[in-house]
């Protein structure tokens, strides 16, 4: 439906269509679709169900209004409706449900507004004029098309330093702060928590994708994906535990190409044994977060994943980021740390439980919820940091295109001729 990654839309559809169940609001609704400069034939008598019925045998038009006022299930009834919808229409919903919850789960399926009867001609009138500027704003994707894509990993050296925070918080800031269009992938297909963090149901998105990586296209990405706000989708699964994980990575490599296509930034929430049995996932990767405590068991994998890294991964930059500090109590202070790794530490993030709790029991991500959180700036920091590792990356590679003559100092290389051999040694 409207998602905010489509690239662009047909121009050959119906511009207007509606499906009301009741004719009192059909004729508020007719009027203001003359004024609108729509088709009046458009307005049609059903819900939801029927705008199903029809748009599965028909094109989808640019804006399609629909009745959930007989539907049972309205976020089931929805889904069935963007399998039959074309990619790009916006949806705006009518109900005679005023339930808070309902809208947002409504909204984050992709509808663009949802509105409660009775209608009356300036509501209806206010919502559909936004749902015409939203369809005719120019797409971000028409302009550029060698727009450069970060895909940022996020790994956790040991179960429970607080990775999955770390990339959900990324995903965040990037698509809140920073207004880039964001994917957020959750490989820990049983038991990912990046949906859950943001108070969202994971769908069955990520597991019909392993199930069957054919399907997998642009139009594939905008139904399964859910949106968490305007910048951010997010693919992940709560796969039963009784079904082990049967793929061989082809559709983890297939969904990473869809996102280098429709957003700008990637994170994926990368598990331990994933990294391990699928390294063809980290190909494209332009940064690797590796997320660790100050523990010995966290140091040693952090050595141990380093060093697999320079082997796998040799174009990823990593940076490393000590989570949830507490001075004074840690099991190995930073020095030591440090030192085992042979490298700095790059973000050190203070541990702070009540900022924790206070994100879960809100619904939201750990930066958004705690704005002002020490843990939070700390995480900004690793947000610029990921930014500014990619470009100095595009940068380099820039670099290295140029001349090779010109890489070369030619009054040095000259110079070299008068010098004797045992200089020529020293100086190299």
């Amino acid at each position: 439906m409207n998602a905010p990654w489509s690239a662009g839309m047909p121009g050959n559809r119906d511009p207007f269509a509606a499906y009301i169940c009741d004719d009192t609001a059909l004729d508020i609704l007719r009027p203001v679709i003359i004024e609108m400069g729509w088709q009046p034939e458009k307005c049609n008598k059903g819900g939801l169900r029927n705008a199903v019925q029809s748009l599965s045998v028909s094109a989808s038009p640019n804006i399609l209004m629909v009745d959930l006022s007989e539907s049972g299930d309205p976020l089931n009834d929805i889904n069935a409706l963007a399998e039959v919808c074309e990619p790009g229409t916006i949806v705006i919903a009518v109900g005679q449900v005023n339930d808070v919850r309902l809208y947002r789960d409504l909204l984050s399926s992709g509808i663009h507004d949802y509105l409660l009867k009775p209608l009356s001609a300036g509501q209806l009138r206010d919502s559909l004029s936004q749902a015409q500027a939203v369809f005719s704003q120019p797409k971000s994707a028409d302009g550029d098309g060698m727009k450069r894509h970060i895909s940022t990993a996020v790994v956790g050296t040991r179960g429970g330093v607080g990775a999955s925070t770390l990339a959900t918080s990324l995903a965040w800031l990037f698509s809140a702060d920073m207004k880039m269009p964001t994917a957020l992938l959750d490989l820990d297909v049983h038991f990912g928590t990046g949906a859950l963090s943001l108070d969202l149901e994971p769908g069955r998105g990520l597991t019909d994708a392993i199930d069957n990586p054919s399907r997998i296209d642009g139009l594939f990405i905008e139904r399964a994906m859910i949106r968490a706000n305007d910048n951010l989708a997010i693919l992940s699964a709560e796969a039963p535990i009784n079904s082990p994980l049967m793929t061989d990575g082809s559709a983890f490599l297939q969904l990473e190409e869809e996102f280098r296509q429709a957003f700008e930034m990637t994170v994926i929430d990368m598990p331990r044994n994933m990294l391990i049995n699928f390294p063809q996932l980290l190909a494209d990767v332009n940064v690797v977060v590796l997320g660790a405590d100050m523990t010995l068991a966290s140091a040693r994998d952090t050595i141990r994943i380093l060093s697999w890294l320079k082997t796998n991964a040799p174009h990823a930059q990593a940076i490393v980021v000590a989570n949830k500090v507490q001075p004074g109590i840690a099991e190995i202070s930073k020095a030591d740390f440090e030192a085992s790794i042979e490298r700095r530490i790059d973000i050190i993030v203070p541990y702070d439980a009540k900022a924790a709790a206070n994100a879960a029991k809100l619904g939201q991500v750990f930066v958004d919820a705690n704005a002002g959180s020490k843990a939070t700036a700390a995480i900004q920091q690793l947000a610029d940091r990921v930014v500014g590792a990619s470009e100095e990356a595009a940068d380099e590679g820039a670099n290295s295109k140029k001349s090779l003559l010109g890489s070369f100092d030619l009054k040095s290389l000259l110079s070299k001729k008068d010098k004797s051999p045992k200089a020529a040694v020293t100086a190299e």
